[in-house]
């Protein structure tokens, strides 16, 4: 590769690289505080909720997978939506949508941990989605979701912004 003796070249690759650092921050943060899927999607940040439509829950009473045609970026995280009313949904009120935890496991932060939301494991309560890891730790989190959640937001405060492999 040569590059031109031309000043402005040099800018516009200074540029470029400077760019692809500050999405590459981006997307590690969002790695950090949301539980997505490893690399990009189609468009351009980490895969959220394993691509299901947090909407479905509250419209649907379930998981529905959602459709790459139709995504949202929130919080430099990628959801996909199941139509175009849920997405447009979201758009409105993504915080009342997205996954308690940025998607971990709630009954992991219960206990300082992320570990991985299965969106097929999933409560709504008090109007706020919940995942966990799998069916022992879903049963475990039904027994005290009141007592779990309360222990999870303290400990969310602590560990939000703290890698998954760090705690």
């Amino acid at each position: 590769m040569t590059f031109s003796k031309n000043p402005l070249s040099k800018l516009a690759l200074a540029a470029l690289v400077a760019t692809s650092l500050i999405g590459g921050l981006a997307s590690a943060e969002a790695a950090d505080e949301l539980n997505v899927v490893p690399g990009l999607s189609i468009a351009g940040a980490p895969l959220a909720l394993h691509g299901y439509d947090p909407v479905a829950y509250f419209t649907d009473g379930g998981p529905r997978r959602g459709s790459d045609s139709l995504v949202h970026v929130h919080d430099g995280a990628a959801y996909r939506f199941a139509s175009q009313a849920n997405l447009d949904r979201f758009k409105q009120a993504p915080d009342r949508y997205a996954p308690q935890y940025g998607g971990f496991c709630a009954y992991g932060v219960s206990v300082g941990k992320k570990f991985d939301g299965d969106p097929t494991l999933w409560k709504i309560d008090d109007g706020k989605l919940y995942l966990n890891l799998n069916e022992e730790i879903y049963e475990t989190f039904l027994q005290d979701v009141d007592g779990n959640v309360k222990k999870a937001d303290r400990n969310w405060d602590d560990i939000e912004h703290v890698a998954a492999g760090d705690l």
